[in-house]
């Protein structure tokens, strides 16, 4: 190498190259949205966990065009149990993880499932809540308090509710309204609706209210029904 000092030209050169990138637009790290899935496991509900399996990847599939998602897998089941998986970024790993879980008897914890999803909020930007459920066993001020919380920090609850529990209804709407979020009743024998409100989720999770609002406009009446009810 040799040992000879750069000359004043190459010195000017080197600084305008510098002040060229300088001047160089920054493009930001495209980040991925980030979506806690939580569903009710109790004996109940198994026909419907074997229909969310088969339509979840229309979430992935929405949020595919807007930089991508994260998943978290959550349930509850049996009287004390209530799991939470890892992360992951694709459909299959998500199906994999939801065909191992068997539903069994027991009651509601969706105040676990609030806490936890406050918990991972606190570590990293959460974007949504998915809750699909048919019942609620639990005190519905506690419920309040928690998904007040979850909405300060930033987590919007779309909760699909399955069945005409009325007491059920008045707990989801309350959990979506106090986070900004949305409440849909489904009938689990429309899949292609629960695919549709889904995939609906999974585009706000990764390009916010502009992403749901296009989708919107393209979407079905149930779509359309949703998105009118999320809040910025």
């Amino acid at each position: 190498m040799s040992g000879k000092l750069p000359s004043e030209a190459q010195r000017s050169e080197v600084q305008a190259f510098l002040e060229q990138l300088e001047r160089l637009p920054v493009r930001p790290a495209v980040q991925r949205g980030r979506l806690i899935f939580a569903l009710d496991a109790t004996a109940s509900r198994e026909p419907t966990w074997d229909r969310a399996c088969q339509t979840q990847g229309q979430m992935f599939l929405e949020a595919g065009r807007l930089g991508g998602l994260e998943v978290q897998l959550v349930f509850y089941r049996g009287f004390d149990e209530c799991k939470a998986s890892r992360w992951v970024d694709d459909s299959r790993a998500l199906v994999d993880l939801m065909t191992r879980v068997t539903c069994r008897a027991g009651q509601t914890q969706i105040r676990r499932v609030l806490r936890h999803a406050i918990s991972e909020a606190k570590k990293r930007p959460v974007q949504a809540l998915v809750f699909i459920g048919d019942a609620m066993e639990e005190d519905l001020d506690e419920l309040a308090q928690l998904a007040g919380e979850l909405g300060l920090l930033g987590v919007k609850a779309f909760i699909f509710h399955e069945g005409d529990d009325p007491r059920a209804e008045r707990a989801f709407r309350e959990i979506a309204r106090l986070t900004g979020g949305a409440y849909c009743r489904f009938d689990r024998n429309s899949p292609k609706e629960l695919a549709e409100l889904l995939g609906a989720v999974g585009a706000y999770a990764a390009g916010g209210l502009a992403a749901l609002e296009d989708l919107r406009r393209r979407g079905s009446p149930a779509v359309r029904l949703l998105a009118h009810q999320v809040r910025s």
